[in-house]
C-alpha cells in the first residue's frame, strides 16, 4: 500500500470535521502528488502534539521559520510508510526523544488547514505520549523547545494548537 492509499483510508476512517475531512479527500482525488511539498496547491502533513499526561504538559516548539509554539510536524518523506509514521518520525526528529513516543490509539486527533510561506498545509494531527523520563533535544528546525502545563499553552500558542490539547486530552 502506498502513502496515498494509507492517507486516504485514515481520512475515510477519521470521524468529525466532516467538510473538512472531505477538502482532504478531494484534494488527493485530484493530485496524486497531493502528500508532497512539490505539490504548489497545497499539501497532506503530519503532527504530533507531544503529551506527558503523568505530568499534565506539553512539549512545544518554537518554529525556526514560522516563530510560533508549535506541536511537532512538517512534510510527509518518500520513507513514510504511513501518515502516523510521518507523525512520529517528525515528533521524534523535532522533539528530540528518540525512542519511546508512542501515539495515541484510534487515529488522528483533529485535522487543522493552514497557510504557510510554501503552500496550504492540510495537516492530519496526532498526540504521542512521551515515556517516562523523557529528554528533549532542541532541533536545526527549533529556536526553542519547551515543557507547558495544559493550563498555559493558551497564552502562547494559537487557536489551532489549543484544539489539539483539547481533542487529544478528550481521548486520554
Amino acid at each position: 500500500m502506498s502513502l496515498h492509499d494509507d492517507a486516504v483510508l485514515v481520512l475515510k476512517g477519521y470521524e468529525g470535521q466532516e467538510e473538512l475531512r472531505q477538502v482532504y479527500l478531494d484534494h488527493l482525488a485530484t493530485h496524486p502528488d497531493g502528500l508532497w511539498k512539490a505539490c504548489g496547491d497545497g499539501h497532506i502533513t503530519a503532527s504530533a502534539l507531544v503529551i506527558d499526561p503523568e505530568r499534565g504538559r506539553v512539549l512545544l516548539t518554537l518554529h525556526r521559520k514560522l516563530r510560533m509554539w508549535l506541536q511537532m510536524g512538517g512534510h510527509c518523506e518518500p520513507a513514510d510508510a504511513t501518515l502516523a509514521e510521518a507523525a512520529l518520525r517528525e515528533a521524534a526528529e523535532e522533539s528530540g526523544i528518540a525512542s519511546g513516543l508512542t501515539l495515541l490509539s484510534g487515529g488522528p486527533v483533529r485535522l487543522d488547514r493552514h497557510h504557510t510561506p510554501c503552500a496550504w498545509h492540510l495537516d492530519v494531527q496526532y498526540a504521542a505520549l512521551a515515556p517516562a523520563g523523557a529528554v528533549e533535544a532542541i532541533s536545526d528546525e527549533s529556536l526553542d523547545l519547551r515543557w507547558f502545563p495544559y493550563a498555559e499553552v493558551a497564552d502562547v500558542a494559537d487557536g489551532s494548537v489549543v484544539r489539539l490539547l483539547e481533542a487529544a486530552l478528550a481521548r486520554l
